[in-house]
């Protein structure tokens, strides 16, 4: 008998998220909040197909995304994208299901158009301060565009209905979490200096963390370093005060703990940062679609939550100075937890479940 949560009695719901962190792990968290049967829609040899079977049962289309000019290769994806929404079509009549929520990227397309092409509702996502192409062009077709920051309104049509809700984040970032504590051996008095480069690494951010620890060190700093796993680098810099793996599983600990933490400026990532209350410095990744990185930095920067650069003005001296100088004004540190806090939203996955279960009940009226 299969034992995953895709067998709960309900609305039987598809979950359309595929790729990245940033995709899945808000989904994943207001998947964990919904009562009825759960199916999950992503795309093959992606992260979905790691995270997701042990809990859902998982269907895949292959489906790609529109880069750069019009060509052959457009042609290609409008291919792919007729035959993911027509598969997703079937899937959607033949399983019964009663409504599709998604978080967004190239497989919300499918999944949005075939759910309404049966009268379906369908509730879309958006975690980013500036929506995604496909967000920005479907968000009319949605029956709710939930956001997760306020700003983002202003990009999107408006015939879109959208809601405030922040974005969801995994259990362990919760403040009634009873996350394990952070298992380094960290002295409490060292102040602790956290590098990530969000779920796929950053060469760039690990290089300039690498390059600027030292004088952190001679500080009496920790530099606690998730590399991701794709830097060839890792073993290139050997310290009793620097920690680094691939991934870290107790993030949240980890961000509880910092004095200070070097970071993209994934939505995912600044979302955690703020229900962790933890100061920041934001590197942007530069080529995100859209620049989404640098709107979504740019809602930190502004309330004085964190410090933003640009990565391409940014050098290691230039960082290692910034760092010295924040582990010197703790009146500035503070004022940046504050400001990180006021930017949680403590009940996000619950909103997203409950409007969806609500949404779906109307639909049937």
């Amino acid at each position: 008998m299969d034992d995953r949560r895709g067998n709960r009695e309900g609305n039987k719901l598809l979950i359309a998220a595929s790729g990245t962190g940033g995709h899945l792990f808000p989904a994943i968290a207001i998947a964990e909040h919904l009562t009825g049967p759960i199916e999950w829609l992503g795309v093959p040899d992606r992260l979905e197909t790691e995270l997701v079977p042990k809990c859902y049962p998982l269907h895949t289309v292959s489906m790609g995304g529109v880069q750069g000019r019009l060509g052959l290769g457009t042609l290609k994806i409008f291919i792919q994208f007729i035959r993911a929404t027509l598969a997703t079509r079937q899937l959607l009549q033949q399983g019964g299901f009663q409504g599709v929520f998604t978080t967004g990227g190239y497989i919300a397309a499918p999944a949005i158009i075939a759910a309404r092409s049966l009268g379906l509702p369908a509730v879309l996502h958006e975690s980013n301060a500036m929506p995604g192409k496909v967000t920005r062009w479907l968000s009319r077709w949605c029956s709710l565009v939930a956001i997760g920051f306020k700003e983002t309104r202003q990009y999107l049509p408006q015939q879109a209905k959208t809601l405030y809700v922040g974005t969801p984040v995994r259990s362990q970032f919760l403040a009634d979490s009873k996350a394990s504590p952070m298992d380094l051996p960290i002295p409490e008095w060292a102040p602790l200096i956290v590098g990530v480069g969000g779920s796929q690494g950053a060469l760039t951010v690990n290089q300039l963390v690498r390059t600027a620890a030292p004088a952190w060190f001679e500080a009496g700093a920790w530099v606690v370093h998730q590399t991701g796993s794709n830097d060839p680098d890792t073993e290139s810099l050997h310290h009793t005060q620097y920690i680094h793996r691939p991934f870290f599983t107790n993030v949240a600990a980890l961000f509880k703990r910092a004095t200070l933490v070097i970071s993209r400026a994934g939505a995912g990532t600044l979302t955690e940062l703020a229900m962790t209350q933890a100061p920041s410095i934001l590197i942007p990744y530069p080529f995100a679609a859209d620049d989404h990185q640098t709107y979504n930095a740019s809602t930190f920067g502004n309330v004085g939550a964190s410090q933003v650069c640009s990565q391409s003005e940014l050098t290691s001296e230039a960082l290692q100075h910034r760092v010295l100088a924040l582990l010197d004004d703790s009146k500035q540190l503070q004022g940046m937890r504050c400001a990180a806090a006021a930017l949680a939203v403590n009940d996000s996955a619950e909103q997203v479940a409950k409007l969806l279960q609500e949404i779906i009940a109307d639909s049937k009226t």
